[in-house]
């Protein structure tokens, strides 16, 4: 029996401490995005309501497993924890140095199928796949890295007063580019570059 092609579950952006502006509190989910029919997890032959409910639910819970990975790795790593960072309007965004982390979903915590979940935090802000556990996790990885930069870089989500949910939109077109439905591509240089140049030019519109 053929297995079937690995591929992303889910991709969220929530926050990892508290923005600029609010107060301290717990990880809010900010944008998900389930691909597939099953979303980001087969939940039965339920009402629609109590299925969105199920996935918010899910979601939130990685969320929070991811905000837990990011906060060991940075006492581990004695990295100081500022509080409030902005980026500025015309300010390039290095993720080279961005902590960053991979972890295991047993079965039934939250899905009732293994996941693995990458992550990548910057400043405020997480960003996670959520994949199959037999996916190729060097190219997550690049994926990841690859939507999180157009994302800062053209929607200055770490702006002060920056609203995820207002450029749902414009999130949607930069996955629709480099994660289209879900599945992982591989992509040269040359073909990122003309994929960067196609998206600064969509998003500016």
């Amino acid at each position: 029996m053929l297995r079937p092609p690995a591929m992303v579950h889910a991709f969220l952006i929530h926050t990892v401490r508290a923005r600029p502006g609010e107060e301290t509190g717990h990880c809010r989910v900010l944008y998900s995005r389930v691909f597939g029919l099953e979303g980001l997890e087969d939940a039965g032959r339920q009402d629609p309501e109590t299925e969105r409910l199920a996935r918010k639910e899910q979601a939130l819970a990685v969320a929070r497993q991811v905000e837990s990975s990011f906060q060991l790795s940075q006492q581990a790593s004695g990295r100081p924890q500022p509080e409030h960072l902005l980026q500025l309007p015309d300010e390039p965004v290095s993720l080279q140095d961005a902590p960053a982390g991979v972890f295991r979903l047993p079965l039934g915590d939250p899905f009732r199928e293994d996941r693995t979940v990458l992550w990548l935090a910057v400043q405020s802000l997480g960003f996670a796949l959520v994949c199959d556990p037999h996916e190729n996790l060097l190219l997550a990885e690049s994926t990841l890295r690859l939507l999180v930069k157009p994302l800062l870089d053209h929607l200055k989500l770490l702006s002060s007063g920056s609203d995820v949910l207002l450029k749902a939109d414009k999130t949607e077109l930069i996955l629709s580019k480099l994660l289209p439905t879900g599945q992982l591509l591989f992509l040269n240089e040359q073909f990122v570059l003309g994929l960067e140049k196609e998206l600064s030019s969509s998003l500016c519109k």
